[in-house]
Parts: structure tokens; C-alpha cells; sequence
């Protein structure tokens, strides 16, 4: 493939990607913010953890982990508990609250791209679940 050819592609498929991730978060409905939502999603995933290790992961900066953790501890989404490993850091942990939300967030996205794939005749669902495995495999090298 020629350097514009793949170029151009480069560009459709971030185009597609970005305004797919964009949709999918209007569909969930929720008033989070993406960051949050990703940040909630991270510590429901791997947590417990620390605002260091939640900043790791996010690649973002510290005080902002623990800015992002502060406004899910309002919203009742994290809670956090001593480190038994480090007295002056806190473990965040995700509430059954953030697990039910989340769930909830991961449905409607869910039925949201079901009702669309259900649209599509055999052969671009087959094309699409091709595309999926070919990106899974792109970005996890």
C-alpha cells in the first residue's frame, strides 16, 4: 500500500473510530464526563489501587487521578481505604454504585450497536467482525 493510500485510511479509520466512541457515549446517557467514565471503568477493572496507579493507567498526571477520584467519591461511584502496604495513600476501590452504573452504561451501549449490526445483511456483519479482530490485533502491538 502506497504511503498516501495508507494515510487516507489512517485518517477514515480515526475519523470512524472517534465518532464512533462519540456516539456510544451519547447513547450511554450518562452525565459523567469520558474521562471519568474511563477512569471508573479502569478501577472497576483493576482496582483496588492507588491515585498513582490509577494515573499510571490513564496517563494522566497525578493531582489529576486525584482530582478525577475526589469527584467519583462524591458521586458515591469510589471509596477510598487505606493502603495497608503505604499508610500515606488511600486505596480506591469502585462502590456497588459504579459497578450497577457502569453495567447500565455497558447495556445501552450494547443494544445501541445490536440494533445497528441487525440492519446489516450477512456479509458486512462478517466484514465488521473481521475489522474488529484485525483492530483488537493492530492496537494491542
Amino acid at each position: 500500500m502506497q504511503t498516501t493510500a495508507r494515510t487516507d485510511l489512517a485518517v477514515q479509520l480515526r475519523l470512524t473510530i472517534v465518532r464512533t466512541a462519540r456516539r456510544l457515549r451519547q447513547e450511554a446517557g450518562t452525565d459523567l464526563s469520558p474521562s471519568l467514565t474511563a477512569a471508573l471503568s479502569t478501577v472497576e477493572r483493576h482496582g483496588p489501587m492507588t491515585p498513582s496507579e490509577l494515573a499510571a493507567r490513564e496517563r494522566i498526571q497525578r493531582p489529576t487521578a486525584t482530582r478525577v477520584v475526589a469527584r467519583l467519591a462524591d458521586e458515591g461511584l469510589v471509596e477510598r481505604t487505606p493502603d495497608p502496604q503505604d499508610g500515606r495513600s488511600a486505596l480506591v476501590s469502585a462502590t456497588p454504585a459504579a459497578h450497577a452504573l457502569l453495567d447500565e452504561l455497558r447495556t445501552r451501549k450494547t443494544a445501541f450497536l445490536a440494533e445497528r449490526l441487525e440492519r446489516l445483511d450477512a456479509e458486512d456483519r462478517a466484514a465488521l467482525e473481521r475489522a474488529a479482530g484485525i483492530l483488537e490485533r493492530m492496537l494491542a502491538e
